[in-house]
C-alpha cells in the first residue's frame, strides 16, 4: 500500500474503542474537569462555551465529528485542539463523557425575546459597543452568534457582572498622556512598546509607552449596573433575546 494512503488512512478515526468501557468513561470525566470545565461547566452544561449536555454534535450519530473537534479544535473560536495534548485515546474517553451527558433538553427561559431585542437596542443601549449581524458597533465582543456558545447562565452573568468572566482580547485599556488627557478604551493590541485600543465613540488610538502611561486593566468597560437597569422581567427577556441569537457570522 502506499505509505502516503496508508498514513492518510491511520489519521482518520475508526470509531471509539472506548464505547462500553465505563472505566474510560469515568477517567473521560476527571480529564473533562482539568481541560474542559473551565469554559463548558463542570458537568458540560456550558459557560463561556457552549452547553454540551444539549449539543447536536455530542449526542449525534458520527462520534468521529466529536473527536475531530476536540482533537483538533474549531478555527476562528477559543476551541483550541487537545489531540497533541492528550493523545487520540484520551480523546476517545473524553467523547465517552460527553456523549453520557449528552442528548438533554435544553435549559428553557422564561423571557421573550422580541421584547428582549427591543430592551437590548433601547433601554439598554446594549448597541452602542455590541454588534448583532449588520446593526450596532463592534466595540465589544460580536454577540450574532452568541446563542450557539454561551449557556444562558453564562449570559445572564454576562449581563449583571460584566467583570465575572471577561472575554479575552477586550480588557480595558487605560491611557495618560503627559498633558493629563486620560484616554479609556477597549484594546486591540498591546505589547511592550505600544498599545492600539478603540474608545467609546469609536475612534482608533495607537500609543507608544514612551509618550504616555499606558495601564492595562482586566475588567470591562461595559456598565455593570444592569441588574438594576433592567426589572428581573426584563432581565429574562434580554436573556432570552441573547439566546436566541445563533445566525452563523459571515
Amino acid at each position: 500500500m502506499n505509505a502516503i494512503v496508508l498514513t492518510l488512512l491511520l489519521a482518520v478515526p475508526q470509531g471509539n474503542p472506548f464505547r462500553t468501557d465505563t472505566a474510560a468513561r469515568e477517567t473521560g470525566r476527571g480529564m473533562f474537569r482539568i481541560y474542559c470545565a473551565p469554559c463548558h461547566g463542570i458537568r458540560a452544561g456550558g459557560g463561556r462555551a457552549p452547553d454540551l449536555t444539549a449539543s447536536s454534535l455530542a449526542s449525534g450519530e458520527r462520534e468521529d465529528d466529536l473527536y475531530r473537534v476536540i482533537s483538533e479544535g474549531v478555527s476562528g473560536t477559543e476551541m483550541q485542539g487537545y489531540g497533541s495534548t492528550v493523545g487520540s485515546d484520551n480523546v476517545w474517553r473524553l467523547v465517552s463523557y460527553i456523549r453520557s451527558v449528552a442528548d438533554r433538553p435544553a435549559a428553557a427561559t422564561a423571557g421573550d425575546p422580541g421584547a428582549g431585542e427591543k430592551l437590548f437596542w433601547g433601554k439598554g443601549h446594549c448597541g452602542q459597543c455590541h454588534r448583532v449581524g449588520t446593526r450596532g458597533s463592534g466595540i465589544g465582543p460580536n454577540l450574532t452568534a452568541v446563542g450557539r456558545s454561551r449557556s444562558l447562565a453564562y449570559l445572564r452573568e454576562s449581563v449583571v457582572a460584566p467583570n465575572a468572566d471577561l472575554t479575552p482580547g477586550f480588557a480595558t485599556i487605560k491611557v495618560v498622556t503627559p498633558d493629563g488627557k486620560t484616554i479609556l478604551g477597549v484594546e486591540r493590541a498591546i505589547d511592550n512598546f505600544s498599545a492600539q485600543l478603540v474608545d467609546l465613540a469609536e475612534n482608533f488610538h495607537s500609543v507608544l509607552r514612551s509618550e504616555a502611561r499606558i495601564e492595562r486593566e482586566f475588567r470591562s468597560l461595559m456598565p455593570g449596573d444592569y441588574a438594576k437597569t433592567f426589572t428581573a422581567p426584563e432581565l429574562d427577556d434580554v436573556v432570552a433575546y441573547l439566546g436566541s441569537l445563533r445566525e452563523r457570522r459571515p
